[in-house]
């Protein structure tokens, strides 16, 4: 007999809400990297264009004025084939807690930055997902609900983990064999 349902809220909850936050952060990578200038060919042209769209999502960055010109620099080239890879780990599932921990950290660093922005009444570009997009009370709504939906992830994943897997067969303890 199994000793938990393979089907439960716990498990729906870390099935939608990683499939959606899976695919949100492999759309805002995808889009940091290629959506703001489409030139696609040829393959010099390519290259020009990725270099282009970080450096312009590295000015995104700097706007903040919360990093150091190697920190902007570092964080533009770095963050959008993270939000990728971050996306496609929660996409399949493998090593959740890790993953989970991670974007829950990062959509809570976003949420901070995106805020502060805001109450500073900096007019500038949310640079969330290669378009133009002025910071608003709308976009902090956003983040925070993203944030809630990655913390309520990372809550039942850590929970799920404790609990038997649904497929394996109980163990059989010394005193279940004794009253055989």
């Amino acid at each position: 007999m199994l000793q938990s349902s393979p089907f439960n809220f716990g498990r729906a909850v870390i099935l939608i809400v990683r499939l959606m936050l899976g695919g949100i952060f492999m759309y805002a990578g995808y889009s940091k990297i290629f959506r703001p200038n489409l030139i696609l060919s040829p393959w010099f042209a390519l290259k020009f264009s990725i270099t282009t769209n970080l450096s312009t999502f590295g000015a995104q960055v700097e706007s903040y004025r919360l990093l150091s010109a190697a920190g902007v620099s570092f964080v533009a080239h770095t963050l959008p084939f993270a939000e990728i890879l971050l996306g496609l780990l929660l996409l399949i599932g493998w090593r959740l807690r890790i993953w989970a921990s991670l974007v829950t950290l990062l959509m809570l660093a976003f949420l901070t930055v995106v805020t502060r922005a805001y109450l500073l009444h900096m007019n500038i570009n949310c640079g969330c997902f290669g378009t133009y997009e002025p910071i608003s009370l709308k976009k902090i709504f956003e983040d925070g609900a993203l944030a809630a939906l990655a913390v309520l992830m990372t809550v039942f994943a850590f929970i799920e983990a404790r609990k038997p897997h649904p497929w394996c067969a109980p163990e059989k303890t010394a005193s279940s064999m004794q009253e055989n």
